[in-house]
């Protein structure tokens, strides 16, 4: 009928709704196992940094982590973002800002998200953008991909491909085509780790540190960076260029707000003028200057070189200075300087020694060794020389000795010129060749090749010859001038005043009679093996021969004598040994006049003739 059949039509259904709440609840109490089947996925900072590498662009709604091969979940849906609940000023929790698309598949796990779409993040003042992540709300860690960036402030921008952030750890993993901007400096690598906490990236595959301020660029193996010190530290093939010069090393720390150096291994140092070689040390690049430890080397272009324990150089002044065992080499013109401190400057090719100064000039074949309290090399321009237009000089300022294996000397100052090698002696000069010995307020002697080639005393001179036990030939004048073949004298002429004490040798070889002759000139010649070829004396001449026998000891010796072979260098480390002698010697020179310090006849005369003199640095 038809009344009953609508009846069983209502109790049909019925019974439907009766199957569908029957059914929910079935579905209701299955659910708690296949959560049981599926745990929370873990979102911690993997050991090792190639456990990452798995992590790919979220392309797939099921990161690869947390799937289970051939499980098949329920249907992703998209869903509204939601603000979460929990304090969103906490500055060690990352924060979901915005997403276009908010992915969840509950099936496999609630502990992440996938996000597309404008992404971005936020933790305290620091903003994290890309185009698509995984996002982990409850470790607030985070795997982003595409066009990664990350900016706190006006202060950093950080740029890179990818990003794996863990936020238990503070720490950020950046790969491919990283680039950190921090003010004026930019960090470029392609795999950094941030430690965000600390402020503090790491490279370990190379990477390069831009400081633009002071236009250098700096790369390496390995580097760290502090953001809040500015302070960068290098490892492997350590490579700092700029506008003005190369350093190579393999240790360096570098701060990129002083713009200083610090130098900690092998380093060298290019630029077009100079290269240095150093092991420690520290190098302002915005000052240009340098201070250099532990046997530091500046070789100039032109070859010579500044070295010492500690080293000082202005690169914008182009001058260095050493201290501690100082050695400075000049090859072009054989000569070596080495002291306590020394200075250098490569503008004006100005070099100078102090403290136990030395200086050995080699461009003959037999060295000769100076020691003074103050050695300088320089340059004298010459004007009105058309061939050359300077000419080095080597200059020594007081309690001078030098030793050359045919001829030794002291003085107060002296002057070694390289062009026509004439060793000019001031003050006080004394020289000494074989058994030969002069002295004079100036001496100036002519070196050819190996050997003495003549020599003057300008203004007054005396010279001696030691014959055996207390006798000594003896000449004294105003002015003096000797020619010297195969290191013996062959010539000696005189000028002025001339006062002669002479010991004639006799055919068995002895003496027995004395020559004191006085006149206006003389010249003497001399014959190999030094005997006397002849004597000449003009215009007047007066005198008388003694014998032996009869002569008192102090008619022996002119009143200007002094015998100072004590003083007299024996080998070239005896040009350090200033004895109190000499010391009272130069001292008894006041005003530019040399005093005489008395005779072999104990009589003492004194010279107010005024002598050339040298001015110290």
């Amino acid at each position: 009928m038809p009344g009953s059949h609508n009846k069983w039509k209502l109790t049909d259904n019925a019974c439907w709704r009766h199957v569908i709440v029957v059914c929910c609840l079935m579905a209701m109490l299955m659910s708690p196992m296949v959560w049981a089947q599926n745990p929370k996925v873990s979102r911690t900072r993997p050991t090792a940094v190639t456990q990452r590498s798995s992590v790919k662009h979220p392309t797939n709604p099921q990161p690869a982590q947390a799937a289970k091969k051939g499980a098949k979940g329920p249907t992703v849906s998209r869903i509204t973002p939601q603000i979460p609940k929990a304090n969103r000023n906490q500055t060690n929790k990352v924060f979901l800002e915005n997403a276009d698309i908010l992915k969840a598949n509950e099936a496999i796990s609630r502990d992440y998200q996938v996000l597309k779409g404008n992404v971005r993040f936020r933790r305290g003042d620091m903003y994290m953008f890309c185009d698509s992540a995984y996002f982990y709300p409850e470790t607030s860690s985070l795997d982003a991909f595409g066009h990664v960036r990350m900016t706190q402030a006006d202060t950093l921008w950080v740029y890179s491909d990818v990003l794996h952030y863990y936020g238990e750890q503070g720490v950020a993993e950046l790969r491919s085509n990283v680039r950190l901007e921090n003010r004026s400096t930019t960090l470029i690598t392609d795999a950094l780790d941030y430690e965000i906490n600390s402020n503090v990236g790491y490279y370990f595959d190379g990477g390069t540190i831009v400081d633009n301020r002071n236009n250098t660029e700096l790369s390496s193996r390995y580097g760290r960076y502090e953001l809040d010190t500015k302070q960068a530290e290098f490892s492997r093939d350590v490579h700092l260029v700029n506008d003005r010069y190369e350093m190579f090393t393999d240790l360096l720390d570098y701060n990129t707000l002083s713009h200083i150096a610090k130098i900690s291994s092998q380093t060298l140092i290019v630029s077009d003028s100079n290269t240095i070689n150093t092991t420690n040390g520290w190098y302002n690049t915005s000052a240009d200057d340098a201070t250099l430890y532990e046997r530091s080397l500046i070789t100039a272009k032109d070859g010579k070189t500044l070295e010492g324990d500690t080293v000082y150089y202005s690169r914008k002044h182009n001058y260095g200075e050493a201290r501690g065992n100082v050695i400075i080499t000049d090859p072009s013109n054989k000569v070596i300087l080495d002291g306590g401190y020394g200075y250098h400057d490569d503008n004006t090719h100005y070099s100078y020694v102090t403290k136990r100064a030395r200086a050995r000039e080699f461009s003959q074949k037999d060295t000769i060794y100076l020691h003074a309290d103050t050695l300088c090399t320089l340059i004298n321009h010459i004007i009105n020389d058309s061939v050359n237009d300077s000419v080095r000089v080597l200059r020594a300022f007081n309690q001078v000795r030098f030793y050359r294996s045919d001829v030794q000397g002291i003085c107060d100052s002296l002057q070694l010129s390289e062009a026509d090698t004439i060793i000019n002696m001031y003050r006080h000069a004394v020289v000494w060749n074989l058994e030969r010995q002069i002295f004079g307020d100036e001496i100036n002697i002519h070196l050819n090749d190996s050997t003495a080639d003549w020599a003057t005393l300008p203004t007054g001179g005396f010279m001696a010859e030691h014959l055996g036990e207390i006798y000594y030939d003896q000449l004294s004048g105003k002015k003096m001038k000797a020619w010297f073949e195969n290191k013996e004298l062959r010539q000696l002429d005189v000028d002025g005043n001339v006062q002669v004490i002479m010991f004639p040798e006799e055919k068995d070889s002895t003496y027995n009679k004395m020559v004191n002759a006085e006149s206006s000139y003389m010249r003497l010649n001399l014959k190999a093996k030094q005997e006397v070829d002849r004597v000449v004396m003009w215009p007047e001449v007066s005198g008388k021969v003694t014998p032996l026998y009869l002569a008192r000891k102090t008619d022996l010796y002119l009143p200007q004598f002094k015998w100072y072979e004590a003083l007299r260098p024996q080998t070239p480390d005896d040009i350090y040994d200033v004895s109190d002698e000499l010391k009272q010697l130069m001292q008894s020179i006041e005003g530019g006049t040399r005093r005489r310090s008395g005779s072999g006849a104990n009589a003492a005369t004194s010279s107010n003739t005024q002598t050339s003199t040298l001015q110290a640095p």
